[in-house]
């Protein structure tokens, strides 16, 4: 396999980052601005659950962006370091199939369904 195959996805994680990067600032802003915002300290019970609800949602969402933009910054170090497409635990090439499907698979499809047994 030549890295000229990888070009897609890898232009394809760039893009995602980046999008994704974008998201986060968002969400960290909505929420800078939530904690900004002074309430009654005698608020209904209803509103306080609430708006505790949308806070966890908010930090929840903010978790899961943190660990997909993780996953491919480990994805494009690999290309940097031309490892990237190679499986971490056998060390064959991941089929371009499952890399088109998931960008950031770490395994062959043959050690992910050994660990996933």
């Amino acid at each position: 396999m030549t890295d000229v195959s990888y070009k897609p996805i890898q232009h394809r994680l760039e893009k995602d980052h980046k999008r994704l990067s974008e998201q986060l600032d968002e969400i960290r802003a909505r929420r800078s601005s939530e904690k900004r915002r002074e309430g009654s300290p005698f608020g209904k019970r209803e509103e306080e659950a609430t708006e505790t609800a949308d806070l966890e949602n908010m930090m929840a969402q903010e978790q899961c962006i943190i660990d997909q933009l993780t996953n491919i910054e480990v994805a494009l170090k690999k290309f940097e370091a031309g490892t990237f497409g190679i499986c971490e635990k056998c060390r064959q090439p991941i089929e371009v199939v499952r890399l088109e499907a998931m960008p950031t698979a770490k395994l062959c499809m043959n050690d992910a369904r050994k660990n996933v047994r």
